[in-house]
Parts: structure tokens; C-alpha cells; sequence
């Protein structure tokens, strides 16, 4: 999923695509280790993805202590 995309989602949208990219890596984690999963760069991806949604939940946080 690309930045842009990301950056349109709200708080709650973020939480849910976090979760689920995390069962998603824990997957191809064991995949992976069992020699099943084809492409293994896509561990890269998933891995950059929270990251990336990690990064927006920690700015909208910032954002809103310093409203207060």
C-alpha cells in the first residue's frame, strides 16, 4: 500500500491495517521458515508497510498532544 494511500486513513482504518499486516508477516514468517513461501521479499514490503503506518499513528499522536 503506498503512502498516499495511508495518509487518507483515518486513526481507527490505521489500527485495523496494522493488525492485520502484522498476522500477515507472522504468516509469511513461518512460511518462509518452512520453505513454502515463493517470493520472500514480500516480507520486505509488509515490514516497510508498518513501519510506514507506524510512523502516521506516531504524527496524528504528536499532533494531538500539541493541540491540547
Amino acid at each position: 500500500m503506498e503512502l498516499k494511500e495511508l495518509k487518507g486513513k483515518t486513526e481507527s482504518e490505521l489500527h485495523r491495517l496494522l493488525s492485520e499486516s502484522r498476522d500477515k508477516i507472522r504468516d509469511m514468517r513461518f512460511k518462509a521458515a518452512s520453505k513454502q513461501l515463493k517470493n520472500i521479499r514480500e516480507i520486505r514490503a509488509v515490514k516497510k508497510t508498518i513501519a510506514q503506518i507506524l510512523t502516521l499513528l506516531n504524527k496524528k499522536e504528536a499532533k494531538e498532544e500539541v493541540k491540547k
